[in-house]
């Protein structure tokens, strides 16, 4: 096929495995007469940090029907290119190595990228069509693979290396790639096809995979009536690995990290906990196909990716989408109420555990999330708190909240479809405290105290009175160990556990501190962050023993503690404290009357 005379044209080569490289080139027809600008993302939608991807481009050249064009870098992103009057070609090679979902990764077994860490913005050129031709490697492994994409097919056949289409430049790096020898898995959903793509070595019962993710779809389509216009078909781009956990969400797909052995296994026929969390994240970046890419806050419309954009929405946006998350695996039958109960249990629990809660608030969170929430330190569980957790509770606060101004008529549910209706099918931006506003308008009632204290203010959401309009009961509870996330009743022993204060990973010297914890014994005793303690009592330490002496003392009881601060050998004495009853579980009441009853079946049914 010739290209449209005003399309900007890629081409994409992993061209050295070895090197991790990619090798592209950007053919334009109508450069700049002035001199052609050239730029790279410095951040990717759904990822709120500078990352720079600039940094990454080995080298870059350009020419003009065979003639070297001189190109001169503006600064850490952005190239300018001398005037020139034929068409442009610019060559360049991409560094790909960072295995996350937010960049690029290329090595022997599969070549992956998304378009903001390997596609030039062409400056004044942005709304023309581009083309893409995904070229195949030349080295042996690499001609037995196949092409997973979202983006258009302008010649490519299903699956293959060819030539691909965008309609502008917002649209070209919104489709991650996947190239390799990849198991595809196919379900239907709302009338479209979806598949499931898994890259890495791994051992997955596809039919019973198909078949729960079908389930979790169908639920998100019916909350919201219908898929977006335009998608044609839906990716999930899986990279299974020995341990690994992250999603991103993009217009028709999205991409995947998760551990192997969390993919359901063949002949498995529970949901274990890494399955369950295998299919929350699917859950949770589906639904994003609503909210986010296309329900956007006012300040995304359009995106500037070159520098941090601000709102104070995010808890919205990921707050709202992480309720809904794990909420839609119980709607649609994939796992029972009580195990849902338990995941919200453990999300209570992150939260409760959080001193930061108190000192900042969602909104600020959301506002902050360039500075503070990606680019978290050791005083993090002192100082922040996630509008991912607590923004998932104050929106299970708002639909409660909702039902409970309306009789049962109205929920979250009814809010979200009102955001679909008015911003998410036109394109609008949602402006600061509209959704504040729209939320009261449905309720029938000013819901601004609600919002003044849980989203603007640092209180936390009354949640045992509001579980209980639904007969669910809600429990406090010490941890039991350091890997108790809650969620669950433990046996008691009658003795109250105790507490150093902080966060212990093993270390080879013994057993470091990665967090110590706002007014805690460790921080009262003079430990810090980083410090490793080698012995207590004057008997060598690690992690094991020192949860094993830990559960035989008593609150009050004194420790002598030898550790390293830096490379200094210090000492001090430690007082044990009672461990906070922080830890959340949460139990159906089986005394519940039939309001209660029929409340919970409204919410756990949607």
């Amino acid at each position: 096929m010739n290209d449209s005379p005003d399309s900007i044209h890629y081409t994409v080569l992993p061209a050295r495995p070895e090197a991790h490289v990619f090798r592209i080139t950007c053919r334009i027809p109508d450069p700049d007469p002035l001199g052609q600008r050239l730029s790279l993302p410095a951040w990717i939608p759904g990822s709120y940090m500078i990352r720079d991807f600039a940094k990454n481009v080995i080298r870059l050249i350009a020419s003009a029907e065979g003639h070297p064009v001189t190109v001169n870098k503006l600064d850490k992103s952005t190239w300018q290119c001398e005037p020139t009057a034929g068409p442009l070609l610019v060559e360049y090679e991409v560094y790909a190595y960072d295995l996350s979902v937010r960049s690029a990764h290329f090595d022997r077994d599969h070549a992956y990228f998304n378009g903001t860490s390997v596609f030039l913005q062409v400056h004044g050129k942005e709304e023309q069509p581009h083309t893409v031709e995904l070229q195949s490697p030349e080295y042996e492994t690499g001609r037995h693979w196949q092409v997973a994409t979202s983006l258009s097919r302008d010649g490519a056949e299903p699956w293959g290396f060819g030539r691909y289409r965008a309609d502008d430049y917002d649209d070209l790096i919104d489709h991650p790639v996947e190239m390799a020898a990849f198991r595809r898995i196919d379900f239907t959903a709302g009338g479209i096809p979806h598949h499931v793509i898994i890259s890495g070595r791994h051992r997955v019962d596809g039919e019973r995979l198909a078949a729960d993710l079908g389930r979790i779809c169908k639920t998100h389509i019916d909350l919201f009536g219908e898929l977006p216009a335009g998608i044609e078909r839906y990716l999930f781009l899986v990279m299974a690995v020995g341990d690994g956990y992250g999603g991103l969400e993009h217009r028709s797909s999205c991409s995947l990290l998760c551990s192997r052995d969390d993919l359901p296994q063949p002949g498995m026929s529970e949901v274990t906990e890494g399955y369950r969390q295998f299919l929350g994240l699917c859950s949770h970046e589906y639904f994003h196909t609503w909210n986010v890419k296309r329900i956007k806050p006012a300040a995304f419309v359009p995106y500037d990716l070159y520098r941090e954009t601000h709102t104070r929405q995010l808890w919205a946006f990921e707050g709202i989408t992480a309720y809904y998350d794990d909420l839609t695996l119980a709607r649609s039958g994939v796992i029972p109420a009580e195990s849902y109960l338990e995941l919200l249990g453990q999300t209570i629990t992150r939260v409760l555990r959080g001193h930061g809660r108190h000192l900042q608030s969602v909104a600020e969170s959301s506002f902050d999330a360039w500075t503070r929430f990606y680019k978290q330190d050791e005083s993090a569980p002192n100082t922040i708190v996630s509008y991912y957790t607590k923004g998932s509770l104050v929106a299970l606060a708002l639909d409660f909240t909702i039902r409970q101004a309306t009789d049962g008529h109205k929920s979250l549910d009814d809010l979200m479809r009102r955001l679909w209706h008015d911003y998410g099918k036109t394109g609008q931006g949602v402006a600061e405290g509209e959704i504040e506003r729209l939320a009261s308008e449905l309720a029938g009632t000013d819901l601004g105290d609600f919002f003044a204290r849980y989203l603007h203010g640092t209180e936390d959401p009354p949640l045992a009175e509001l579980f209980d309009q639904v007969g669910i009961e809600f429990h406090l509870r010490a941890a039991r160990s350091a890997d108790d996330k809650g969620g669950r009743p433990l046996e008691t022993t009658g003795k109250a556990p105790v507490t150093l204060g902080a966060r212990i990973v093993a270390d080879s010297a013994g057993v470091r501190l990665t967090h110590v914890f706002e007014n805690g014994p460790a921080q009262a005793a003079g430990l810090s962050a980083q410090d490793v303690i080698v012995a207590v009592d004057e008997l060598k330490v690690d992690t094991a023993r020192l949860e094993k002496w830990l559960a035989n003392r008593k609150p009050g009881e004194r420790l002598r503690i030898h550790f390293f601060h830096r490379d200094e050998l210090q000492q001090a004495t430690l007082v044990l404290a009672e461990a906070p009853a922080d830890t959340c579980y949460l139990t159906i009441d089986a005394e519940a009357d039939t309001a209660q009853l029929a409340r919970r079946r409204s919410w756990l049914s949607g």
